[in-house]
């Protein structure tokens, strides 16, 4: 890419040493989450990095074609999009979650845990028969704030 686009071998390699730290840099945050595949991040990176030296430079037009001369492999994209696409159904749910009372998030949290609903009833100091009615209750609710929030039909569910 560099190559292509007025650079040489060594530009190329600073280029992607770079790119290399400045992922280094991002991970060692503990805030960063990767959410598409290393390879297509780390292109991105180091695609602006060089945009931004022939900026500086100002040595000509940018011809750049994103997928030419490089292999993204069979499903890079579709992954990357299936990624996005759950990451952002996680963020609503979590955010309708939070909307719900304390009993309902703490009896869906411990359902959600894998504790057997009769261990989740002694938990929560209540019967059996009102723990599973209370968890398809709080599951209504939920589900009908999702569906009712902006944006829930962008995410395919």
């Amino acid at each position: 890419m560099v190559l292509r686009n007025n650079g040489n071998e060594s530009d190329a390699a600073d280029v992607f040493q770079e790119g290399l730290m400045a992922l280094y840099q991002k991970a060692r945050t503990g805030s960063f989450v990767l959410t598409c595949p290393l390879e297509a991040y780390l292109y991105l990176i180091c695609k602006n990095r060089w945009i931004n030296e022939l900026n500086k430079k100002s040595t000509g037009k940018v011809t750049f074609t994103d997928t030419e001369g490089y292999d993204w492999g069979e499903d890079v994209f579709t992954t990357t999009e299936t990624v996005l696409l759950q990451s952002n159904r996680r963020k609503l749910l979590e955010a309708k979650l939070a909307e719900l009372g304390e009993g309902c998030r703490e009896l869906l949290r411990l359902s959600w845990s894998g504790k057997a609903m009769d261990e989740v009833a002694t938990i929560l100091n209540n019967s059996y028969g009102y723990v599973r009615k209370k968890k398809s209750e709080c599951l209504a609710k939920l589900i009908g704030l999702v569906k009712a929030s902006p944006g829930f039909s962008d995410l395919k569910w």
